[in-house]
């Protein structure tokens, strides 16, 4: 069959729009899908990403649940180490006044030391608290404060040489009143805080030097002395109630000391020497 010019010119022209179509045709369909796939893609991400955040929050909230379980396994640590510290360290030895074994079980010591010697909080010999002093022992913070022979009820005591607040937190879970006096500024304001959060109330803290004591409070049914002077202080002698005791270390500064007991009876003192001890030195100027 013959093809006329214009017959050719038809079909080439038709041809042409067929292949427009075509290609416009696949264009637009190819647009679709692509944003199509974007929009999968984008929710892929987001539901990736806040999957992440739910992990994320599921891990924070592991290590919270951690912190606290790690917390209570650490108090019940030390409950068990403060539980040994009294039965071989106290009644082990001859501490016997069940007011002194009581609030030796009760008061957190781990609360009065450094933090880097927690693990050692209950050990039986000082721990350093910074500025060259330390706390005692919990034997000879035992001892001291049954040397006292507190009642119980209705006493007021003075201590000298605050230091953490340990020995003050003692003597407040068996008397009414507890006067300290800590002569380095930082120790005293740092143990009247922490004696404050932790609730012992009914402790005075003075920030002065304690060879003078604290004459407006006294006169003390019992003076606790927890740094060695070289000889014992007259005003404490003067603020010391009628039939008090004051239990004070006496010996040079960087060597050992005595422990003394000492009781007024008719305005006059009774001695009794209990055992060599090692204090840090009282301080100040007189």
């Amino acid at each position: 069959m013959k093809l006329t010019k214009k017959s050719i010119t038809l079909i080439f022209i038709f041809l042409i729009l067929f292949t427009l179509i075509f290609t416009i045709t696949t264009i637009f369909n190819g647009c679709t899908y692509i944003k199509k796939a974007g929009v999968k893609e984008d929710w892929q991400r987001t539901e990736v990403v806040e999957k992440t955040k739910e992990e994320v929050i599921g891990e924070e909230g592991t290590k919270e649940e951690t912190f606290f379980i790690e917390k209570e396994d650490i108090e019940k640590e030390m409950k068990r180490m403060r539980n040994y510290m009294v039965t071989h360290h106290l009644k082990g030895r001859d501490i016997v006044d069940e007011k002194v074994l009581e609030v030796m079980g009760k008061v957190l010591r781990h609360k009065f030391v450094l933090e880097r010697y927690l693990e050692k909080a209950y050990a039986d010999h000082p721990l350093p608290i910074g500025y060259g002093q330390t706390i005692s022992q919990p034997y000879i913070v035992a001892l001291m404060t049954q040397l006292l022979e507190l009642k119980g009820g209705g006493e007021k005591v003075l201590e000298i040489g605050t230091g953490s607040g340990y020995q003050a937190a003692i003597l407040a879970g068996i008397v009414d009143e507890v006067y300290t006096v800590e002569i380095i500024e930082e120790l005293c304001n740092s143990a009247k805080n922490r004696l404050n959060e932790l609730g012992y109330y009914n402790v005075n803290v003075l920030c002065e030097d304690g060879y003078f004591g604290w004459e407006e409070n006294s006169p003390f049914d019992g003076i606790i002395v927890t740094c060695a002077p070289d000889h014992i202080p007259h005003p404490l002698i003067n603020q010391l109630k009628e039939g008090g005791i004051m239990v004070i270390p006496v010996g040079p500064p960087g060597a050992y000391q005595t422990l003394w007991w000492i009781k007024k009876v008719n305005g006059e003192l009774e001695f009794n020497n209990i055992i060599g001890v090692s204090f840090v030195p009282l301080t100040g100027e007189h």
